[in-house]
């Protein structure tokens, strides 16, 4: 097994632990499958470090819970910060276990973080494939369960971190209503 195959398998195998199985598989595992697939689809020469922030985007996500932070957006926030520090941290270490340098480690962590959206064109990259995941497996289920206005501002700042031909990309695959499509016109 090469590098990256390491990195991948040992984030996959975090994943697994993973309690929530809705969907029949541990959600972190599955999330992690599916944003490398829309990686791979939207960058298929995506660099390593790339790859693996996608894979590992939402490593162990459930190890950090919403409820143990404090209600209201402050407390959201807060929580959202340390789940991004947790993540890029967690799979710095396997990065590190697998062989990379501290180089490629910290571009990843970037990515993760979010550190430079729309100023980073890996950041950016990994935003994208966000968006597209979120956008492809997702919405749908997530939809019926807020009010139009909630739905509209989430749709609004979910169009607003993609590139532009993030947003393009996603008017010509998705069938989106009229209202929510005007958010992704360029």
């Amino acid at each position: 097994m090469n590098k990256l195959e390491t990195a991948l398998a040992a984030i996959d195998a975090a994943n697994r632990h993973d309690p929530d199985l809705r969907e029949g598989e541990p959600a972190a595992w599955l999330y992690g499958r599916r944003m490398s697939a829309e990686c791979t689809r939207l960058f298929p020469e995506a660099s390593e470090p790339l790859q693996i922030a996608a894979r590992g985007q939402h490593i162990e996500r459930w190890v950090l819970k919403r409820q143990d932070f404090p209600e209201g957006r402050a407390g959201y926030l807060t929580w959202r910060t340390t789940l991004a520090k947790h993540h890029a941290a967690r799979v710095g270490e396997i990065m590190q276990d697998a062989g990379y340098d501290s180089h490629d480690i910290d571009i990843a962590g970037k990515m993760i973080r979010k550190e430079g959206i729309k100023r980073d064109a890996d950041v950016q990259a990994l935003e994208d494939v966000i968006c597209f995941t979120f956008l492809k497996w997702y919405f749908a289920p997530f939809a019926p369960s807020q009010d139009p206005e909630k739905l509209d501002r989430i749709v609004t700042k979910t169009a607003l971190k993609m590139s532009e031909e993030g947003r393009a990309r996603v008017l010509e695959e998705f069938d989106l209503p009229e209202s929510l499509a005007v958010h992704f016109r360029v």
